[in-house]
C-alpha cells in the first residue's frame, strides 16, 4: 500500500477529511457554546495557536529533506543526516511549546483574553500544541516511507477527537472533551514516535546527545535553517495577520468572521492539496535526486492539475451553497453576499498554485528560494487591512477581501515562474 501513489494519495484524503471536519466541529461547537465576544477571543487564541505550531520554523521539512535524501542514498557532501538531529529538534519543540504556554497565562492573567473560561483555553493551546511532535513523526516517518502507516494512526486519532468534540453538544464538559483529546492525541503520537525510533535503530542516546546534534547542526546547514526559519515567519505571518489588524481596523464582528471562513476554506484546499502532493513525493524527489528531469517535470504537472482540481469542486461547492455554509457555520450571526465568494474561489485559485510549489520545493529543501517568493505576500498580508480601512471604510469587509485575493494571486504568479524553472533545470 506505501508503494502505490492512488492507494496513499486516497488514505491521506480520508484523513484530510477528518481533519476538515474537525476544523468545523470547532467552530460549529464553540460558537454555539460561547458568548459572541468570547468567540472572538477564542478566534484569537486559534490564530495564537496557529503561530505557535508554525514556530517550528520549518525545522520538520529539513529534517525531511535531509533524511529523505540519507534514506534514497543522495549525496552526503553537507555532512548526512545524523540521529542525533531528531533528539535536537525534540528539545527545540519542547521549548516552544513551553515558550508558548508561558506567554498564553501571561496573557490570561493579564485580561488580554477576554474569557470567562482561562481553563479552556489552555487546554485548547496545548491540544493545538501537540501537533509539533505529530507534524515530527509524520515527516520522519514519511522520508523512510511510513507514509501509510501515519495516516492510519491519524485517522483514528482524529475520529475519536471529534466525537469527544461533539459531544459537547450533549452536555460533556468543554474543559473535560479537550483534555480527553490531549489524552488520546498524546498516546497516538508517542506510538508513531516510538516506532520511528524502533524504525531508525535510535538509542536514548540520539534523543539525549544534544551537543553532538547541536553541533552538526551548526556546522552543516545553519543556512537552511535560517531561510526555512525565515521563510516560514513570513508565512505564519502572512496567513494569520489579518485576524489582527481586521481587529485593529475595526470592531465589527462581520469582517472577522468572513476572513476566518476563507481561512478555513484555505485550510481546506491547502489540506487536499498537501494530501495528493504527498502521495507524490516519494516519486518527485526520487526523480529530482536521480536528475530525471522529463519526470519530474511530469509529476509537477500531475501536481498542479490535481490541485486545480480540487480547487475547482471547493469553487463550485461555494457558489452553490456557500452562503447556506457560512451562515450555518455562524449560526446566523452574520451574512456574506456574492461577491465575496466570488473573491474567495479567485484566492483559493490562486493558493492552488502556492501550495503545490511550497510543498514540491519544501521537500526538496529549496528553502531560499521560497523564502524570496514569501516576502511580497507577507507584505500585501500586512497591508491589506489598512489599504482597505483607507480606500473604502464603509465597505472594509469587501475591500480587504479583494486587496488579500490581488495578493494571493501576485504571489501565485511569482511561485509558478519559480516552478517552470525547477522543471528545466
Amino acid at each position: 500500500m506505501e508503494a502505490s501513489a492512488r492507494i496513499l494519495a486516497l488514505v491521506k484524503l480520508a484523513n484530510v477529511g477528518l481533519v476538515l471536519i474537525w476544523g468545523f466541529a470547532v467552530t460549529f461547537v464553540f460558537v454555539r457554546v460561547l458568548p459572541l465576544a468570547e468567540f472572538q477571543a477564542f478566534l484569537l487564541l486559534v490564530a495564537f495557536g496557529n503561530f505557535t505550531i508554525s514556530a517550528e520554523f520549518g525545522l520538520t521539512s529539513i529534517i525531511y529533506a535531509r533524511l529523505r535524501r540519507h534514506w534514497l542514498g543522495g549525496d552526503q557532501a553537507d555532512g548526512g543526516f545524523r540521529l542525533e538531529e531528531m533528539g535536537v529538534l525534540f528539545l527545540f519543540l519542547g521549548l516552544i511549546v513551553a515558550g508558548g504556554t508561558a506567554i498564553l497565562i501571561g496573557a490570561l492573567t493579564l485580561g488580554w483574553f477576554d474569557t470567562a473560561m482561562p481553563l479552556l483555553f489552555l487546554l485548547f493551546f496545548l491540544s493545538a500544541c501537540l501537533n509539533l511532535p505529530a507534524l515530527l513523526a509524520k515527516r520522519a516517518l514519511a522520508a523512510v516511507d511510513g507514509n501509510f502507516l501515519w495516516e492510519a494512526l491519524d485517522c483514528g486519532r482524529r475520529v475519536v477527537t471529534i466525537a469527544l468534540l461533539l459531544a459537547i453538544l450533549l452536555g460533556l464538559d468543554p474543559r473535560l472533551s479537550i483534555a480527553l483529546q490531549l489524552a488520546v492525541s498524546l498516546l497516538v503520537i508517542g506510538w508513531a514516535i516510538t516506532h520511528v525510533h524502533r524504525r531508525l535503530g535510535m538509542t536514548a542516546r540520539h534523543w539525549l546527545a544534544f551537543r553532538v546534534g547541536g553541533g552538526h547542526v551548526r556546522t552543516h546547514y545553519l543556512r537552511d535553517i535560517g531561510a526555512s526559519a525565515a521563510f516560514t515567519a513570513s508565512d505564519i505571518i502572512a496567513y494569520n495577520a489579518p485576524y489582527f489588524t481586521i481587529a485593529m481596523a475595526t470592531s465589527d464582528a462581520r469582517p472577522m468572521l468572513i476572513f476566518d471562513f476563507f481561512f478555513k476554506m484555505s485550510r481546506a484546499l491547502s489540506m487536499l492539496v498537501r494530501a495528493v502532493v504527498e502521495a507524490a513525493l516519494p516519486r518527485i524527489t526520487r526523480a529530482y535526486h536521480a536528475g530525471d528531469r522529463a519526470r519530474l517535470r511530469q509529476l509537477l504537472a500531475r501536481s498542479l492539475g490535481a490541485g486545480l482540481v480540487f480547487a475547482l469542486l471547493l469553487s463550485a461547492l461555494l457558489l452553490g451553497v456557500g452562503d447556506w455554509l457560512f451562515t450555518t457555520l455562524f449560526d446566523g450571526r452574520a451574512m456574506i453576499d456574492r461577491a465575496e465568494l466570488a473573491l474567495i474561489v479567485a484566492a483559493l485559485a490562486a493558493l492552488t498554485i502556492i501550495c503545490v510549489s511550497v510543498y514540491v520545493q519544501g521537500a526538496l529543501g529549496r528553502f531560499s528560494t521560497l523564502l524570496h517568493r514569501s516576502l511580497p505576500f507577507l507584505a500585501g498580508s500586512l497591508a491589506s487591512a489598512p489599504l482597505a480601512l483607507a480606500l473604502a471604510p464603509q465597505r472594509f469587509d469587501l475591500a480587504f477581501l479583494g486587496l488579500y485575493t490581488l495578493t494571493l494571486t501576485g504571489a501565485a504568479i511569482l511561485h509558478l515562474l519559480s516552478l517552470q524553472r525547477l522543471a528545466r533545470a
